[in-house]
């Protein structure tokens, strides 16, 4: 049978098994093996199966994933996120949807030493909703918000979106993490402007708070972790950045620093350690084994020669490169609608990746466009899982209430993308600057 057929055969068994309810890492090394049995051998599947698993499991590289995540365990169980919450809210609280716009902030700051959506939006669900809803927050913007901020966490440096993009499209760690920081924050400061203009159209939406006296901020400031997530930053991603340490020592210099502030402030203490630990355990386990599966499902394309042969028809069409990008973003949003992100990534990279790079786009600036469409994705029904986060920890509010309130960060995200696609250096300009070409 026909190589392509049989890829073309293979994703589609890929999308009903997932669809029906297999989970995708199973569901893609099932039709990776089957597929390259079909165009090769039993051995040959069976090869690629151990290599890649021996590989992945004992790369060096892939560990900064977990590392990482480490950090942002011990970030959560120490409170920081809590207190940054708290600083933010202080200084801008007062302000036309002041706490929604602060958890805005507070998302962006602990996302930087966490890289999670789940931890970033159970730490905000638990300090922000309670304020929110005390002080008489619509129901659609408090959750709505916190949904959205959380996504922040995948774009900010360390984001494992950004690590497991790296491994498939075998682009720079260390560049993605610098591209994703304007990134993230002109989608911060975007969102922040959405919600001062819901909060203008409806001010009930977001009943005006008391203003903090000065010193009440420099207080909260003072003890909300705030100095610690500076110094924890420059000392592990800003280190990285200056070539002091790789990704992988980075990350390690980051979970060592967050112990230290969680063990000097005493707020871990051996159990909350063990706990941060054994979640550490399973999450590498996961990443590992999820990166594995992409790495067989996108050799199986490679043998299918269905990029190449995507490649070649797309050189023979005369349409500008801009139309075919548009082309591609369009298609991640639908898929996004119904696929999780990390599948998404798994899925099209392998075929995308080599297709792109051919019209000369940046593999990296196309990694920041394919996390803020995952962002997008997060949002939009009927699969929006940011959502689903949201009301699995706000049982008490209606899921039809939480998608009502997304639309205007979708239109952040959006506009985001624009941006981005209309200015790359918004994305390549560090990068550039800090490695070069």
């Amino acid at each position: 049978m026909d190589p392509v057929i049989v890829g073309v055969l293979a994703l589609i068994g890929f999308v009903v098994f997932m669809f029906l309810g297999l989970p995708v890492p199973i569901s893609m090394l099932l039709f990776s093996v089957l597929g390259i049995i079909a165009m090769k051998s039993p051995d040959a599947a069976f090869q690629a199966v151990a290599s890649d698993i021996f590989t992945n499991f004992a790369s060096y590289t892939l560990t900064v994933a977990p590392i990482f995540g480490l950090m942002g365990l011990l970030a959560s169980q120490s409170g920081i996120g809590e207190n940054l919450f708290n600083a933010a809210d202080k200084f801008i609280g007062h302000r036309p949807g002041g706490i929604a716009s602060s958890v805005q902030v507070a998302s962006a700051l602990f996302g930087a030493i966490c890289g999670s959506i789940p931890a970033t939006m159970g730490t905000m669900v638990a300090v922000a909703l309670p304020e929110m809803e005390k002080r008489r927050y619509k129901p659609g913007l408090s959750t709505a918000a916190i949904a959205a901020g959380a996504s922040l966490a995948v774009l900010i440096p360390p984001s494992a979106t950004l690590i497991i993009y790296g491994v498939i499209a075998e682009e720079s760690i260390g560049r993605l993490f610098i591209a994703g920081i304007i990134p993230g924050i002109l989608l911060m400061v975007l969102q922040v402007i959405a919600i001062y203009i819901v909060v203008k159209r409806d001010p009930l939406a977001a009943p005006i708070s008391e203003r903090a006296t000065w010193p009440e901020r420099w207080a909260a400031l003072r003890r909300g972790g705030l100095i610690e997530v500076v110094i924890i930053f420059s000392l592990s991603i800003g280190g990285m950045f200056l070539g002091w340490f790789t990704p992988t020592e980075a990350a390690s210099v980051g979970a060592m620093g967050m112990l230290l502030v969680g063990l000097v402030e005493r707020k871990i203490n051996w159990q909350k350690l063990m706990t941060s630990l054994v979640a550490c355990a399973k999450l590498a386990a996961m990443v590992f084994f999820i990166i594995t599966c992409g790495t067989l499902f996108g050799r199986m394309f490679t043998i299918s020669r269905i990029p190449t042969t995507l490649a070649t028809y797309v050189a023979e069409m005369d349409v500008a490169p801009w139309i075919l990008m548009g082309a591609i973003l369009l298609l991640y949003f639908v898929m996004g609608m119904f696929i999780d992100g990390i599948a998404m990534i798994l899925i099209t990279v392998p075929i995308f990746k080599p297709i792109l790079s051919g019209l000369g786009y940046d593999g990296v600036w196309y990694g920041v466009l394919i996390v803020l469409v995952l962002c997008l994705g997060g949002l939009t029904p009927p699969v929006g899982l940011n959502c689903f986060y949201m009301k699995g920890f706000a049982k008490h509010v209606p899921l039809s209430t939480i998608f009502s309130g997304v639309w205007p960060f979708v239109i952040s995200i959006v506009l985001a993308m624009i941006i981005i696609m209309i200015f790359p250096e918004l994305a390549t300009w560090l990068p550039t600057t800090l490695y070069g070409n």
